[in-house]
């Protein structure tokens, strides 16, 4: 099997409620949508959804990188062979981890179709619980998060990613959130580098200790990645890196200074499933449990981390929220709260609308294998 012709989607996903975190707004979240074509018929999806401040990508770098680079790469390699994928995509082009994940991931749903298996049954099998599902609440004034929270646990989710960064409102927020809603609902903190130094976040945590807290994430700028050595002996929370963790040497060094409980995998960040696997796997031999997280995607890549999460034994939480927080998006993926509902079909197991699709797309490339 080979890829014949491909098509770049670019498109503005609408969002219920504006995202808002540390260090930007999203009204609508721009993604890029990948369909590859082979020549067995067989069609596959990817996508790519970057953010500037954490894979260092944009939209039009990424329609660059896959147009101009990584496609041309691709032309005479089987989607099936997933090793042979990635070393042509990394002989290509250095680093543009979104870019590569939309490949990754439409590969990875072709093979599955090849094979008539759902991606899990690829990566080894599926854990019996379904994954669950955190709702997560962007920065806002406390008393609106209180609302929200309450009128999510209202909807069926069992725990809360409360999104943070700002000291001198966060403690409140934190506070009214957990009066809102009780001691039975879990709450995690995720700082997305807000919170800038070490010693800020030392005062930021124990400052929320009091109210419950499952874990708190990134609290400082990801490139002082030694940070967590410096405030792992200072609080009893458990500690999670994101930002700073992209490839095999961010998790080494986390292992070798036995400072953070949890890291946060992204397809987005680390270039797909396969390198977020080995990811997965290097953070199990270390002695560190792992998150797949996303960027806010649609249900085409969040089903991409769902099944990545099913079958990896190390992978403990999952947080693809995407498609709960969108007005309409392409895909189908469906959220039986606080879970969501995988299937056993082949590949991916999402089903594109191409009238949604192409109702959102703002323009499209196509290309054919030379």
């Amino acid at each position: 099997m080979r890829i014949t012709s491909a098509e770049i989607s670019v498109l503005e996903v609408p969002l219920k409620v504006p995202f808002i975190v540390a260090y930007a707004r999203y009204d609508a979240m721009p993604t890029v949508i990948l369909t590859l074509r082979t020549d067995t018929g067989l069609v596959g999806y990817g996508e790519a959804v970057p953010d500037e401040h954490v894979t260092g990508e944009s939209i039009a770098s990424v329609v660059a990188a896959l147009r101009d680079q990584l496609l041309p790469a691709l032309w005479d390699t089987d989607p099936t062979d997933i090793n042979a994928v990635h070393a042509a995509m990394n002989r290509a082009l250095l680093g543009n981890g979104a870019a590569k994940a939309a490949l990754d991931i439409a590969c990875y749903d072709l093979f599955g179709k090849h094979a008539g298996l759902p991606v899990y049954a690829l990566l080894g099998g599926r854990k019996p619980e379904p994954p669950m599902i955190a709702k997560v609440l962007s920065i806002l004034p406390p008393a609106e998060l209180a609302e929200q929270a309450t009128a999510a646990v209202a909807q069926g989710f069992t725990h809360l990613k409360m999104k943070l960064g700002d000291p001198a409102l966060d403690v409140e927020r934190v506070r009214q959130v957990r009066a809102a809603v009780g001691p039975a609902v879990g709450i995690r903190v995720d700082v997305n580098q807000g919170w800038t130094d070490v010693a800020t976040s030392r005062r930021m945590i124990a400052a929320i200790e009091p109210f419950g807290i499952d874990w708190v994430e990134q609290p400082f700028l990801a490139e002082h990645l030694a940070g967590f050595r410096q405030l792992r002996p200072h609080t009893a929370i458990p500690l999670m890196a994101d930002e700073g963790v992209i490839t095999s040497a961010h998790v080494a060094q986390l292992v070798r200074d036995e400072s953070v409980d949890m890291v946060n995998l992204k397809l987005m960040k680390s270039g797909g499933i396969l390198p977020c696997n080995r990811l997965a796997t290097q953070a199990a031999l270390g002695g560190i449990t792992a998150q797949i997280g996303s960027m806010l995607e649609t249900s085409i890549s969040s089903a991409a981390g769902y099944h990545l999460a099913l079958a990896h034994p190390n992978i403990v939480s999952t947080e693809l929220s995407g498609p709960v927080a969108f007005l309409t998006e392409p895909g189908n993926l469906r959220f039986p709260l606080p879970f969501v509902d995988i299937t056993n079909r082949p590949g991916l197991g999402v089903d594109v609308d191409v009238d949604i699709l192409a109702s959102l797309t703002l323009h499209t490339q196509e290309l054919s294998r030379p």
